[in-house]
């Protein structure tokens, strides 16, 4: 039944007959609409449950994750332990919103071809992440993963990291104007102790390669939650 104005003509005829009218309308239903999505979400830091303060990447890590995104490992690997017991015997305590705070853009993926990543990080040693890149199989028998090979000689821009970490400070990441102007000193320093360390199993990898700077975004992953330790009643990895 048409609810009918005077006139005999039902409401939203009249409104459809005004474009400057219909238009402000759906402006305003459009900014009602976003402000409900929007205001939420800038004001989520606080109702997130906050049992510890993430440690930001640093300068080589941060190079690392880019890797990561730009080979699309998220594709096959997941950054999220879900609220499962199979999980939490396999990977360690369930992921928690704190642990991704300075995650932009997040990496939980949706897909696990390979195993879930969130707590790798200090699971195997740096060599292991060396010829697991190179070559899966090495590794992982019958792993489906491709090879990487180009990433031993491939060389991150050390220069370009401050801009990066300028435009996560924006977004809230509490990188200090210090550490900016230094970056690319400290990506240098961490990838020669990587690089140092890969030597002693004669392995050469320069300091600046892109997969020294992977290994250094990996063996990161997890390592958080490992200093604040388990839940009460959460059981720990069995090794798996």
């Amino acid at each position: 039944r048409h609810v009918d104005r005077p006139g005999g003509r039902p409401w939203h005829e009249v409104l459809e007959g005004k474009p400057l009218l219909l238009t402000v309308f759906v402006l305003v239903s459009i900014l009602i609409g976003g402000a409900v999505q929007i205001i939420p979400a800038v004001m989520v830091s606080d109702a997130v449950p906050m049992r510890a303060e993430p440690r930001p990447y640093t300068p080589l890590e941060l190079a690392g994750r880019d890797i990561y995104i730009r080979e699309g490992c998220y594709n096959c690997h997941t950054q999220m332990v879900r609220q499962l017991v199979a999980e939490t015997m396999r990977y360690g305590p369930y992921s928690e919103a704190w642990e991704s705070r300075y995650d932009h853009p997040f990496q939980w993926g949706s897909k696990r071809t390979g195993p879930d990543l969130a707590r790798v990080g200090g699971k195997y040693p740096d060599l292991w992440h060396y010829r697991h890149m190179i070559n899966p199989r090495a590794t992982s028998a019958g792993s489906l993963m491709p090879n990487y090979p180009f990433l031993e000689t491939g060389k991150v821009k050390l220069e370009s990291i401050p801009k990066r970490m300028q435009v996560l400070k924006k977004l809230g990441v509490p990188y200090s104007e210090e550490e900016i102007s230094i970056a690319p000193d400290l990506a240098a320093a961490q990838g020669e102790k990587i690089s140092q360390g890969l030597r002693e199993s004669q392995v050469n990898l320069s300091a600046d390669s892109e997969l020294t700077a992977l290994i250094a975004y990996l063996q990161k992953l997890g390592s958080d939650r490992k200093e604040v330790g388990d839940d009460p009643g959460i059981s720990k990895p069995d090794g798996h």
